[in-house]
């Protein structure tokens, strides 16, 4: 009876929409399950009923990909589709995310009419309430980037609220923000309704089904074995929601997806004495940790707790999940707050506390993508509570990645390879969870770091260096320093200094720069992805060329800057090659990049090769040494000249570094300023790291942190793949024409996308943005993300930014785009048009007035800025 009230599944049977479904000769009934033969073979197998699976279903027949058999191990949408809160809602901090909830709305607004079944869609709105200044700010951040976007918004006043609530009590709000086009619908009607379309479409889905594993040969997807036989397939799907980690670990190959199910309370009520208006705006008090939406005249209200209470960690689960069990001692924190919001719900009878698993990842982000071990295998799970707000554009994207081989948006943010094993752990993964669950609404300040699973993969270093005061980031497990607190600090504000103004590290940071520029600094950058690429024969030169967009046929010993490109030109890693010898050659990427590029290389290197591929991370410790001083440092720990004369820039060699061979030292620091990077066999780490402190001291060495770096490298206009290049950036778009063989004669992978955009022009262009009318004290910072404004209209987003000590100035980099003010579309985007345009940059709402730029300041690459802004109007020079 209950489960007809909750309206999140309505009686199948009597749905009208059920009865045209349950017609359709494609769906297998309950009583047709146990006798059905599955088809022998299919294109594609898709795992999971849910929101997931049958968007993706929908998507792929769409986009004319018909043999497609979708497998669910229940009832469809029997899982955590069923107990869905029923909220759309495109208020989210990335950018693809909010893209994909707002296709989701566009979709679910439409489904009712395409497939005859009734969605239960009602565009409510929503309201995000601020109790904070910090958290006004936050959400005007985000108001600002959905403008943009076309996500019509605003920030509204608690009167305002209260106009559009009257039942909210709005005493303690600052402020709040209003998206008029956010809705509710019932969940698992959309995703009956997608398979329905599916079905329609000619897809075959059949429930009551469970899949086994999936066989694998020579690490490619072969078909899958279920409960009812074996298929044949080319294409494996897991959407299989809490049951995604077991079902990957199960294959012949595992495939690793990292999530991890929490319970999850909400709880619904009769029908207020004045029964709620079906469109009644929903709610999210985010400092009260609660939501809020209509429900049948009622409330329906649940939140995220700050004690989550994980579970299945031992891998037991229901086939379909059912309401766990009542705990209202746990969900009372939860209940005060909505008696808070909603005083006149006090004498409101509570009809039911649902208790639900929900997924939830290591970083708060849904999983989509390619296994990097297993061709054909792709995923998408990990919702993090947000199943319904991105079902519907999460399932085009990866449609579009499996029939094109690429999707239409940087997905990067969510890619699968983005982890690695390491993150697969349970005791890591139940950890993890139990912090993120509460982060979901908690304030995310700039660069603010996770807390649990620390500690994974750290430097032989880590222990001298964070007693010598190191604060520490991870990134992709491992350990990295942000800066060094000086023993005379007072470390609690510090670690109190999350803020979106000027941060207490100002200070630190500013003399780490500093000393990096006039004397010498130590960075331990041992994160760094290292691999190895080495032939028999002379075959891994001709392979790499054809891998890579710069020319590696270089002199042994010479450093080639390169790019890895895809098909359309774009960026699948930003890296350095070093040419050991004729046939060896060492990879310097970004610490993310372990993953994603080892499968990339391994899907394009020949299967008969005779070229070994080594991942030798582990193997080396990386100092970098800048500063004018390094080249003393250097010189007389190994005896040897080390002036450009002998040692000129891009240059390796393996050296002796005091008593350590084997040292391979690089003219390289990443950051356009002078000195070495040291790539130290781990044994050795320690000996070269005391060395180098004890000689540098009479140099004035210090050690130095990755916030440092950062202000050092943007102020030189060097770009960071992962952050301002991506699998949809080009070189030519970022200025890196210098860097490609264009003109060789030599073919690459990308290279004819790239003469084709040489001749056609390029529709957006890596610029340098140097705020001008910015108070740093006083003024909120630009951190990434920032609308950028040219004469008034909106051209694109900041990708990176940091304050330049050198300049005084913030320092913003970002693509410029040039939109039609007719119509829209974009057009080509020259220097001229970048050079004779008025700027200014988007800080929550503010805008500041920018100087833009498509070359390094000179003057940074010789002395000290002057008060004046004489040298900020130079255009010259390359990057």
């Amino acid at each position: 009876m209950f489960y007809r009230l909750l309206s999140i599944v309505r009686t199948q049977r009597s749905s009208p929409g059920w009865q045209s479904w349950s017609s359709t000769r494609s769906i297998t009934s309950a009583a047709e399950a146990h006798s059905v033969t599955l088809p022998s073979q299919a294109q594609v197998v898709i795992c999971g009923g849910g929101i997931m699976g049958t968007s993706v279903a929908y998507h792929l027949s769409k986009m004319g990909w018909k043999d497609i058999i979708l497998l669910e191990q229940g009832r469809l949408a029997a899982g955590s589709s069923r107990f869905c809160a029923g909220i759309v809602s495109t208020a989210r901090h990335l950018t693809i995310e909010q893209k994909m909830a707002d296709y989701s709305n566009k979709l679910y607004y439409q489904l009712e009419q395409e497939t005859g079944i009734q969605t239960g869609y009602i565009r409510t709105g929503s309201i995000s309430l601020a109790q904070t200044q910090d958290r006004l700010i936050s959400l005007k951040r985000i108001n600002s980037r959905l403008n943009v976007i076309g996500i019509p918004s605003e920030i509204i006043s608690p009167k305002k609220v209260a106009e559009l609530h009257p039942l909210l009590n709005v005493h303690d709000l600052v402020g709040a923000m209003h998206v008029p086009e956010d809705a509710v619908v019932s969940s698992a009607d959309v995703a009956l309704a997608l398979a329905n379309a599916a079905s329609q479409n000619g897809i075959q889905i059949y429930d009551r089904t469970t899949v086994l594993h999936v066989m694998v040969k020579k690490g490619q997807v072969t078909g899958v074995e279920t409960d009812k036989g074996q298929i044949e397939c080319q294409y494996f799907v897991n959407c299989a929601g809490q049951w995604a980690y077991e079902l990957g670990l199960s294959n012949e190959e595992p495939v690793s997806i990292p999530v991890h199910a929490c319970e999850h309370f909400y709880l619904l009520t009769r029908p207020l004495e004045t029964p709620l208006q079906s469109n009644t705006p929903t709610i999210v008090d985010a400092d009260g940790r609660i939501y809020i939406r209509n429900w049948q005249g009622g409330i329906l209200s649940g939140g995220f707790e700050k004690n989550p209470k994980p579970i299945f960690t031992e891998g037991k689960n229901q086939l379909e999940i059912q309401n766990l069990q009542e705990d209202w001692d746990h969900f009372e924190p939860l209940l005060s707050s909505l008696l808070r919001r909603m005083p006149e719900l006090e004498t409101l009878e509570i009809m039911k506390l649902v208790n639900c698993p929900e997924t939830f990842t290591p970083d708060m982000r849904c999983i989509m993508g390619e296994s990097p071990i297993v061709q054909g295998y792709f995923v998408l799970a990990g919702m993090n509570s947000a199943g319904l707000s991105f079902g519907g554009g999460a399932g085009k994207y990866l449609a579009e990645w499996m029939v094109h081989g690429y999707p239409s948006e940087n997905v990067w943010p969510l890619d699968l390879k983005r982890f690695g094993a390491l993150q697969s752990s349970r005791t890591f993964l139940r950890h993890r969870v139990m912090e993120v669950m509460p982060l979901m609404y908690d304030l995310k300040v700039p660069r603010w770091d996770f807390q649990t699973g620390r500690q994974l993969r750290t430097s032989p270093l880590y222990d001298r260096l964070d007693a010598q005061g190191a604060r520490w980031m991870e990134k992709h497990g491992f350990e990295r320093p942000k800066y060094f607190v000086p023993p005379d600090k007072d470390l609690l504000p510090l670690e109190q200094s999350k803020t979106f103004y000027k941060p207490d590290w100002f200070d630190i940071v500013e003399s780490e720069v500093k000393c990096c520029k006039e004397a010498v600094c130590v960075i331990d950058m041992s994160s760094f992805t290292k691999f190895e690429i080495t032939s028999t024969g002379d075959q891994a030169l001709g392979i790499l060329q054809y891998l890579f967009s710069n020319d590696l046929d270089v002199p042994v010993g010479h450093i080639v800057h390169t790019g890895m490109l895809n098909e359309g030109g774009g960026y699948e890693n930003d890296c350095s090659i070093a040419r050991l010898n004729k046939r060896s050659f060492f990879m310097i990427s970004p610490t993310d990049q372990q993953v994603h590029c080892w499968a990339w290389l391994k899907k394009y290197m020949p299967k008969d090769s005779n070229l070994l591929l080594e991942d030798v991370s582990w193997k080396y410790t990386a100092l970098n040494l800048i500063g004018p001083r390094a080249v003393d440092v250097l010189s007389e720990l190994s005896y040897a000249p080390m002036t450009p004369d002998h040692f000129p820039t891009l240059f390796c060699k393996e050296m002796s570094v005091g008593y350590a061979n084997g040292i391979r030292v690089m003219s390289v620091t990443h950051t356009g300023e002078p000195g070495f990077m040291l790539y130290i066999p781990i044994e050795y780490a320690l000996h070269v790291y005391n060395e180098v402190m004890s000689v540098g001291q009479k140099y004035g060495i210090r050690n130095a942190g990755y916030y440092a770096l950062r202000s050092l490298r943007i102020e030189k206009f060097f770009a960071f793949w992962g952050q301002d290049l991506n699998t949809l950036t080009t070189p030519l778009e970022c200025g890196g024409e210098s860097r490609v063989k264009l003109d060789k004669g030599m073919d690459f992978i990308g290279r004819d996308a790239l003469l084709q955009q040489k001749q056609n022009g390029v529709y957006k262009r890596l610029t340098m943005f140097i705020l001008d009318d910015h108070d740093t004290d006083l003024d909120l910072w630009p951190w990434w993300g920032e609308p950028i404004y040219r004469n008034g209209q909106y051209v694109g987003k900041t990708t990176s930014s940091a304050y330049s000590y050198t300049l005084e100035r913030h320092v913003c980099l970002g693509f410029v785009h040039n939109f039609s003010e007719d119509s829209g579309e974009e057009q080509v985007v020259t220097a001229d048009f970048i050079n004779r345009g008025e700027y200014e940059i988007d800080i929550a709402g503010n805008r500041f007035q920018a100087k833009a730029k498509l070359y390094p300041v000179p003057s940074l690459f010789t002395h000290k800025r002057r008060k004046d802004d004489s040298e900020l109007s130079d255009l010259h020079g390359g990057k």
